[in-house]
């Protein structure tokens, strides 16, 4: 009799959390499309993963404490491919991207550089490794040109843009809270309209910008609300007919989905250790079919939603 109330349990109810899922509206209850991810330091495993990147290929790339950075098939099945940087004593890297080419970029925080890697892990170039160029790099992308930003907090709250060779070419952004300014930049993104998304995670907000680095907007608040933030440590954008712009809230565990011009159209998550919650996840990345993978930080894994 228990093994078929809980069947019946889940049938009606599991189609209602999906439903609400897709509508927006997911909350803490809503149940994931997919959970991977086990504890441990052996090769697929993972100790609080701290950044994604998919590439052209939906190969999703994973960066831990450990600072190995490790590639996964879309579905979390390890494919046999981990590196490490040339250094970690002085910390982990925390950001990672991939470029048009498949290429994995990698902010090596600590070591205040871009390094560019092959998706096999071979070391293919450096960025902005001249002493005093930067200082702790939180993140980096590249554009369809070739051009690099670079996102810095610490002793600069600001981004750089590099040329394809690497050659310093603007920045823009001091510490503060006005607009324009800063206060521990946590990721970028380049959305689908050419623009430049920044999780301003201490201002709570996530600001626009040309890549040139003219202000457009800014969206968020402090808060639990829908449309308020708590610590916003990652962004992404989704590329479809509409497209959609998705933050990952350290502070409220959960992610929230925005148009582009930043009205909330909802929520999904809160805290906890259960599938459909989160807790203190730090990254997101989107796949080629609109798919968010959330880095679930503190459990370990990582969650994909269709939201």
């Amino acid at each position: 009799m228990a093994r078929r109330s809980s069947r019946t349990f889940w049938h009606r109810f599991l189609p209602i959390g999906l439903l609400l899922l897709s509508a927006g509206c997911g909350g803490s209850g809503a149940t994931p499309e997919l959970v991977w991810g086990k504890r441990g330091v052996q090769a697929g495993e993972l100790v609080k993963p701290r950044a994604i990147a998919i590439g052209p290929d939906d190969r999703v790339y994973l960066v831990d404490m450990t600072a190995r950075i490790q590639a996964f098939d879309r579905n979390g099945k390890y494919l046999d491919v981990t590196w490490q940087p040339p250094d970690f004593r002085n910390g982990r890297p925390s950001g990672l991207s991939v470029d048009a080419k498949g290429n994995v970029i990698v902010s090596d925080s600590h070591y205040n550089c871009v390094r560019v890697y092959s998706p096999g892990g071979e070391l293919r170039r450096t960025v902005g490794d001249e002493p005093g160029r930067l200082s702790y790099v939180s993140d980096a992308l590249c554009d369809k040109a070739g051009n690099f930003y670079v996102s810095e907090f610490g002793d600069n709250q600001r981004i750089s843009k590099f040329d394809p060779d690497g050659k310093f070419l603007t920045c823009w952004g001091t510490p503060g809270s006005e607009l324009g300014q800063f206060a521990r930049i946590r990721a970028m993104t380049l959305g689908p309209d050419g623009n430049l998304y920044v999780a301003d995670a201490c201002n709570h907000r996530i600001q626009v910008f040309t890549t040139d680095g003219a202000f457009i907007l800014a969206f968020g608040t402090a808060g639990t609300e829908p449309g308020e933030l708590s610590y916003p440590y990652d962004v992404a954008c989704s590329a479809g007919k509409t497209p959609y712009v998705y933050v990952c809230e350290s502070g409220n565990s959960r992610v929230q989905k925005f148009t582009l011009d930043g009205q909330s159209l909802g929520t999904w998550g809160g805290n906890g250790r259960a599938p459909g919650q989160l807790c203190n996840p730090w990254a997101l990345a989107v796949d080629s079919r609109g798919r968010v993978h959330v880095v679930d930080s503190l459990n370990d894994r990582v969650q994909r939603i269709d939201f």
